[in-house]
This record gives structure tokens, C-alpha cells and sequence, in this order.
């Protein structure tokens, strides 16, 4: 569940960076810590071994856009969290997709 009182509504109290540690703050909490998403409230896919993490581009639209139970992330984490999560979870959880990494400009581009 997203803390809207928290850093949702003020984005300056999310002060994590490295892609492990914004994992760790807000994705974790839906996907689960070990990506193995989860079914309860909201269909909150499984991370590892997903194929649609291949590129980039799709993942870092989720995070920007949302979708469905995805909130749209786009407003609370800057370019580098965005980069830096997106590489994470695409070479985490048994994902093996290290070629074209995201990297900020690539995120702003997106915006």
C-alpha cells in the first residue's frame, strides 16, 4: 500500500539512491522484497524471470506512466532513481538483461 501521507505527497522526503534502495522503499512493498510479485488487493506482477524487462523502454514507462495497480511514479522519483531502479530490477531476481541499460537521459526522453 503507498503511503500517500508520506513521500508520495512530498517527494523530497525520498532520499534514496542506487537502485537496490528505491527497490527497497517502494517497489518492494507490492512486489515483493525477492520480485516474486504478489495477488491480494491488486494483481502486483512478478519481476523475476519477466521477459517484458528485455529493455528498458517498457519498464520505464510503468514507472513513469503507471498502469493499472501502478501508481504513476513519475512525479516522485527523478531520472537517476528511475535509471537506477529500472537496472536493478533488469539484472536482479533472475533477470539477465545488462545490455542497453536505462540511464537518465534516457528516462527524461521518456518524460
Amino acid at each position: 500500500m503507498i503511503d500517500r501521507g508520506g513521500w508520495f505527497e512530498d517527494p523530497s522526503r525520498l532520499t534514496q539512491s542506487g537502485g537496490q534502495q528505491v527497490y527497497e522503499a517502494i517497489c518492494a512493498a507490492c512486489h515483493m522484497p525477492d520480485g516474486e510479485g504478489a495477488v491480494g488487493a491488486g494483481d502486483y506482477p512478478a519481476l523475476a524471470d519477466n521477459e517484458n524487462l528485455m529493455t528498458a523502454d517498457y519498464p520505464i514507462y510503468l514507472i513513469l506512466q503507471g498502469q493499472k495497480a501502478m501508481p504513476p511514479l513519475g512525479g516522485v522519483l527523478d531520472d537517476t532513481q528511475v535509471a537506477d531502479v529500472v537496472n536493478y530490477i533488469r539484472t536482479s531476481f533472475g533477470n539477465d538483461y545488462a545490455e542497453d541499460p536505462a540511464t537518465p537521459d534516457s528516462v527524461a526522453a521518456a518524460r
